[in-house]
This record gives C-alpha cells, sequence and structure tokens, in this order.
C-alpha cells in the first residue's frame, strides 16, 4: 500500500482512510485528465520535458489543496490557473543571459597555417641560408636558429660583439634580398 505525503500538521493528523480516499480521487482525476492537462502545459512551454516538469508542480499545488476545492467540477480550472501561474512565476523568476546586439561578440580566430606553406617556408629559408658566406651564416645560425645572445655567439666564434654585430646585419640584408624569399611574402 503507498502511504501519501503529508503536507501539514493537519492533514498528518486525519485519519488514514480519509486520507487514502482523498489521494484515490485524485490519483484517478490525474489518470483520466493529465493527457489534457499535459498538452495545455506543453503550449505553455518550449519543449515536452519542461511541460511535464510545468504540470507536476500544478498537480502538486493542486493536490495539496485538494480538500480546500470545493467543487470538483470545476478542477480543470483550477490546474490550468495553476498551471499559468506557476509557468508565469518561472518567467519572472528566469534570468535573462543572452540578448540580441548588432555585433557577434566573438572574435574571429584565423586559421591554423598550412604546415607545407610552412614547411615551404622553412626550406626556403633554409636554402637562402646556406647560400650565406660560412662567417656569416654561422652568426646567423647561432643568433636566431640557437637563440644565443650577440655577446654569447661572439664568445663562440672568437670575435668581437661588434663584428657579430655588423656580420649578422649584412647577413639579414642578403636575406631580404634573396628572390626566392620575396617570392615568399
Amino acid at each position: 500500500m503507498t502511504t501519501p505525503v503529508c503536507t501539514s500538521a493537519a492533514t498528518a493528523a486525519e485519519p488514514t482512510t480519509a486520507r487514502f480516499v482523498s489521494y484515490a480521487s485524485f490519483s484517478s482525476y490525474v489518470r483520466a485528465r493529465g493527457p489534457v492537462l499535459l498538452r495545455t502545459a506543453r503550449s505553455l512551454t518550449a519543449n515536452l520535458s519542461d511541460a511535464e516538469d510545468l504540470l507536476q508542480t500544478a498537480l502538486t499545488k493542486t493536490y495539496v489543496a485538494w480538500e480546500r476545492i470545493e467543487d470538483h467540477r470545476a478542477l480543470d480550472g483550477y490546474v490550468r490557473r495553476a498551471l499559468l501561474n506557476t509557468r508565469t512565476s518561472q518567467w519572472r523568476k528566469r534570468k535573462v543571459d543572452e540578448f540580441a546586439c548588432e555585433e557577434l561578440p566573438e572574435r574571429e580566430i584565423s586559421p591554423a597555417p598550412d604546415p607545407a606553406e610552412r614547411q615551404a617556408m622553412h626550406d626556403a629559408m633554409w636554402r637562402a641560408v646556406l647560400k650565406l658566406p660560412d662567417r656569416q651564416r654561422a652568426m646567423v645560425v647561432l643568433r636566431y636558429y640557437e637563440d644565443l645572445s650577440e655577446a654569447q655567439t661572439a664568445e663562440v666564434l672568437g670575435v668581437s660583439v661588434g663584428t657579430v654585430k655588423s656580420a649578422v646585419s649584412r647577413a639579414l640584408g642578403k636575406l631580404r634580398e634573396d628572390p626566392e624569399l620575396s617570392l615568399m611574402r
């Protein structure tokens, strides 16, 4: 046997048979009118699961007031009013976190560079570096490929920092003028 849920101390003091009778009449009402009430709830919401939740809430409110409802012929109107009031309360409580605007707030993400183009650029750069004289090539490789400072490059090659600066400057000028690299730009 299913025990109905008590909603107040007054309901708990009632005899068990009276509660069972009211539960049985409510249960038969829900079985008979449930599909019609669900259609009404469905017309108030955007999807079926929200409509089912809305109907469940309205029926809970109706069950709590079941003993106070004098005219049981007007139950459909009572439940419809509970549906509408509940939906209105949900709508008022709803927090609006989306709104229409002229521009989309998302930034455009630039597409990732094509790996084939990147490899072609890398190969062209390396061919251009290989065209440099040995000393300039060594300085460019140490400065930019090995990421050493000018002082560290000078120490490794046993030359002055000024020599590294001038040789790297001349090498970068030659790389800028390389026809293969200018086509890549």
